[in-house]
Parts: structure tokens; sequence; C-alpha cells
């Protein structure tokens, strides 16, 4: 079945390169010389393949980066391309001259391209903050109240690298958090550039009163022993939660999940029995389902990312119809869900309609 899945998302993709690539040289063909026809054929298909290369093959750099930047400008030309075409069509019904409109539509289609890229890169690599307030119905009396920090979705690897990490600490420590968690895809598939780029030593100087807690995602993935993997993380100065539960200053409980594709995960009500549910319980989990799981398991705070809230519009729209809380806060029940558009990007560093977000909760607990 996955065969098949796979076989027929293969062939849809190459459709999509040959309508992309064929309207791009319908722009460039009059003037070029003949020779430029096969090296153009030929960067097409190392541009299509770069992707795929850089996700299957370990240590193949150059086609990771060529890969990521293909896919943001595959993308928006698949987004600009019908627009462009369906306005030619209709002013073949005008008096202009049809050359003239197709040069136009081909200077058009560079600059909105080349604006887009600049815009995407810069909601990217620029995060801002974002505040919620949440009151639980539970006392704390050590903490009546609590400052959380949340950033999810980093994706430290080729693309999002120290500079990003360095500017993920100094946002995170300005606002003085109580505790900082991370709810999974601390990595981008491979955890090399995560240890070459020392991005361990860069988080491990996050100051928060309780600490630092993590959870993994369906991204930090590791072809050796998973303990490795959480070691190497857990020298960022935090502690990872792999199905398990931790009562922090005898007043609230903190429950980490191993991520939904993960065959060995716990059901959530063998994580919660025996937990003292009168003391706070909050929950990472990477991927935002089952919200009504969560509340019937009686958890107060669930926090979650994976959805970059689509990255590239308009695919918002999709995850908006996937997840219950693709993005941003919901309230069901007495249970509090809290989902964040993430910190770095998956691919291509390019989000548009999205932004690059650090999340700051206010939490009251009340009697």
């Amino acid at each position: 079945m996955f065969v098949i899945i796979g076989i027929i998302a293969l062939l849809v993709y190459g459709l999509l390169v040959f309508y992309v690539s064929r309207s791009c040289w319908s722009w460039m063909r009059g003037k070029t010389p003949v020779w430029f026809k096969y090296v153009y054929i030929a960067l097409i298909v190392v541009l299509s393949i770069s992707f795929l290369l850089g996700r299957i093959g370990e240590g193949l750099v150059m086609f990771q980066i060529l890969g990521a930047y293909w896919m943001a400008v595959f993308c928006l030309l698949l987004l600009v391309l019908p627009i462009v075409h369906i306005s030619l069509w209709l002013l073949r019904l005008t008096k202009l001259s049809r050359t003239a409109a197709q040069k136009g539509a081909g200077l058009l289609v560079l600059v909105t391209l080349l604006t887009a890229i600049a815009y995407g890169t810069f909601n990217a690599y620029s995060p801002v903050v974002r505040q919620y307030r949440v009151e639980i119905a539970k006392p704390n009396p050590s903490a009546p109240q609590m400052n959380i920090v949340m950033a999810a979705d980093m994706h430290f690897g080729q693309l999002s690298g120290r500079q990003h990490a360095m500017r993920l600490v100094e946002q995170i420590n300005s606002l003085k958090p109580d505790i900082v968690l991370f709810p999974g895809d601390i990595v981008d598939d491979d955890l090399r550039p995560y240890e070459e780029k020392g991005i361990d030593d860069i988080l491990s100087s996050i100051s928060a009163r309780y600490g630092v807690y993590a959870t993994l995602g369906n991204h930090d993935r590791y072809s050796g022993q998973m303990d490795h993997f959480i070691e190497v993380i857990e020298q960022g100065n935090m502690t990872v939660l792999y199905d398990e539960a931790i009562t922090i200053d005898d007043s609230f409980t903190l429950i980490g999940r191993k991520d939904r594709i993960d065959r060995e995960r716990a059901p959530l009500n063998e994580l919660v029995a025996g937990l003292d549910a009168s003391k706070p319980l909050l929950l990472l989990d990477h991927q935002p389902y089952d919200l009504d799981v969560a509340e019937r398991e009686g958890i107060d705070l669930m926090l979650s990312g994976h959805t970059h809230r689509g990255q590239i519009a308009p695919a918002h729209l999709i995850t908006g119809m996937l997840f219950e809380n693709d993005w941003g806060y919901l309230q069901k029940g007495s249970l509090h869900s809290i989902v964040t558009s993430g910190f770095g990007f998956w691919g291509p560093p390019i989000r548009i309609g999205s932004r690059s977000e650090i999340v700051q909760i206010q939490v009251i607990f009340s009697e």
C-alpha cells in the first residue's frame, strides 16, 4: 500500500515539476542558444531530486541546502503560475500584443518570486513572542503564578544553525521563564549537524527556575540507539521526557509523550495512572491530536507544535482541517491547548502566512 502511495506521489511530483519547468522555459527560449536547453533540463533534474537526496542521504549537505531552496521556489511557483496562465488567457481577448503579455508575465513572476522569498526568509529568521494567559482551576501553593516559555520545531540542522540557536536562547532568557518547555522536533532528521555545530552547548545557557524539559517529535530521529540521541540532547542542560512523568517542586506534574509515530508509545491513561490529579497536570505532546482524550484523562494544559501553521500559505487551510487546534489557543472543557507555529522551519527556510515564534504562557493557579 505504502509503495503504491509513494509511486503515485512521485508521479504527481514529476508532473508538477514538468509544469513548472516548461512554464519557466516558455519565457526564456526565445533568445537562448540550443545548448542551453540541455543545460536547463539537466539543472531541473538535479534540483527536482536534490530535496529527496538531501533527506534520504546522510551527510549530503549540498543537496540538503539546494533541495530546501528548490522546494521554496517550487512551492511559490505552483501558487503563482496558475494565476499568470489564467491572466494570459484572458489577455488574449484584448488587443494587447501576445509577446508583450508573455514578457510582462515573466517579469511579474520573477519579481513576485524574489519578493516572496525575501518576505518568507524574514518571517522564518525573525521570531516573535506570542503571549497567552491561562487559568487552571487547581491550587499551586508554592507558585500561584508561573511563567512558561515554550518553543517547538526548531529543526536544528544545516539551515537552522548556531545563529538561530543563539537567537532562541537570547529571547528565552529575556522573558525570565520559570520553566522552559520544548515539545518536539529539536533536530531536523539528522543528529550530526546538531552535534557538529555545538547546538547543545548554546542551549545549555538557557536559565529557568525549574529547568528545561523536552519531548521528541517525528523529526527527532537517529539511525543509532535512541538512548544516545537522548543523551546528546540532554547535554544541552535539558531533561527529555520519553513517555515519562515528573512532579516538579511537589507542586505540578509534567508529562512528556513519545511521538505519535512511535509504535511503542504508551497510551495516555497509562502515563497518568497513579498521578496526583489534585496537582496541575501539564502535557507535552508534539502532535496536537486527541484533545478529547487529554481532556478525559484530566490534563490541564497541553502544549504542542508540529503543524508549523502550514509554514507556506495556503497550507494553513490543510492544517486547519487536520487538527482541532492547529495554531494558537483552544479551551476544551477543563483542558487548555496551545499549539505553536514553531521556532524553526522544515525544508525551505521560508514562512509565508506563518511566522517563527516563541510562546510565553502566564499560568494562574486558583482554587
